[in-house]
């Protein structure tokens, strides 16, 4: 656990505190970094005093009658948005070269209520699992065959009985017949309202020869934080659910089919009508596509997982009165080429 350099050094200096081993080089550095630190505290209050006078005045041009007041006031909201994103990065700066931040982060310690292990956690995510998020979605043509794209901002992972599963994993039908549990890691401050969706985009359609989409798990109004981003699906409020855990499941002879799981931020202080939802859309009339052009709704975490018929498909889909477990698809015969007669004068 930890970097190399880190345990190399703790197993020549037992019982001491990691802040105090005895080297004089890293003893200087951290005199530097207090110092360092210090300066940034001090930009951090003057930031902080700018914020609270940015304030003061959208508050007295929001109450002053001026032809021109609507141009200022989004001149100051503009100017709040960029003062605050800086307090943040001021908030990160002053804390992360400190060895004892990185100690707490790489041992797991790290407290996601505070900018800098977000930061950092932000970091580590993006390096290696935001890319394996992005490369199964674009092979599987998840992207763009539910919603043309999306730039994943939250991590989520999702779990069966508590099994973690791997973005794109293939799993037997049995595992996913109950509800799973989702796990949401924000990296920006505050809470905010969600809309949990799961979409099969491999239902075949007969008729048309083609396949549909069907809707698995819909909820809205989810509140996420930082700190509070574990989700079950199965005992999420009534309030909340627009489509309960349908279990996933493929007929004999369809091709995998690719369940999709989306995280869609709502605007600031804004609910979703659950009944609006519930008129709209049935699980077999549900697209994300239609989703997001009606709803103010914006993409912002994604994963997936696979399932096909298997050995345990026939039991869930009869406890759970699904039908179609009868139904079996083959591929439809080839029309053979007509061949020319040896003298290749006609096709026969």
């Amino acid at each position: 656990i930890g970097s190399r350099r880190r345990r190399a050094a703790l197993e020549h200096a037992s019982n001491i505190p990691f802040e105090q081993l005895p080297y004089q080089c890293f003893q200087e550095a951290r005199r530097v970094l207090a110092e360092d630190r210090l300066d940034k505290v001090e930009k951090i209050e003057e930031q902080r005093k700018r914020i609270s006078k940015l304030l003061e005045k959208i508050k007295t041009v929001e109450t002053a009658q001026d032809p021109n007041g609507h141009t200022k006031l989004q001149g100051l909201k503009d100017s709040l948005f960029l003062s605050r994103k800086h307090l943040e990065w001021l908030k990160v700066q002053a804390d992360i070269n400190d060895p004892l931040v990185k100690r707490k982060f790489e041992d797991g310690f790290g407290d996601m209520s505070k900018p800098v292990y977000r930061h950092l956690a932000d970091q580590k995510w993006r390096s290696y699992e935001h890319k394996i998020v992005m490369q199964r979605i674009t092979q599987m043509n998840v992207i763009p065959d539910v919603l043309p794209t999306i730039d994943p901002i939250v991590q989520l992972n999702i779990s069966f009985k508590g099994k973690r599963v791997q973005h794109g994993e293939r799993l037997n039908t049995d595992k996913t017949e109950h509800a799973p549990t989702l796990r949401m890691q924000a990296f920006d401050q505050g809470e905010r309202l969600v809309t949990i969706a799961v979409v099969d985009s491999d239902v075949p359609n007969v008729e048309e020869d083609d396949f549909d989409h069907r809707c698995h798990a819909l909820f809205t109004n989810v509140r996420v934080s930082p700190t509070s981003g574990v989700v079950d699906l199965g005992e999420v409020a009534q309030e909340s659910t627009v489509m309960p855990w349908y279990p996933p499941h493929a007929q004999k002879g369809s091709p995998w089919h690719r369940l999709s799981v989306w995280i869609l931020q709502q605007p600031e202080d804004v609910t979703i009508d659950k009944n609006a939802l519930s008129e709209k859309y049935t699980r077999n009339t549900f697209t994300m596509r239609r989703l997001v052009s009606q709803f103010p709704l914006k993409p912002i975490g994604v994963t997936m997982f696979r399932t096909s018929w298997d050995e345990t498909t026939k039991d869930v889909m009869e406890r759970n009165g699904i039908e179609g477990a009868d139904i079996e698809f083959k591929k439809a015969p080839i029309t053979p080429m007509r061949y020319k007669k040896k003298d290749g004068a006609r096709y026969r």
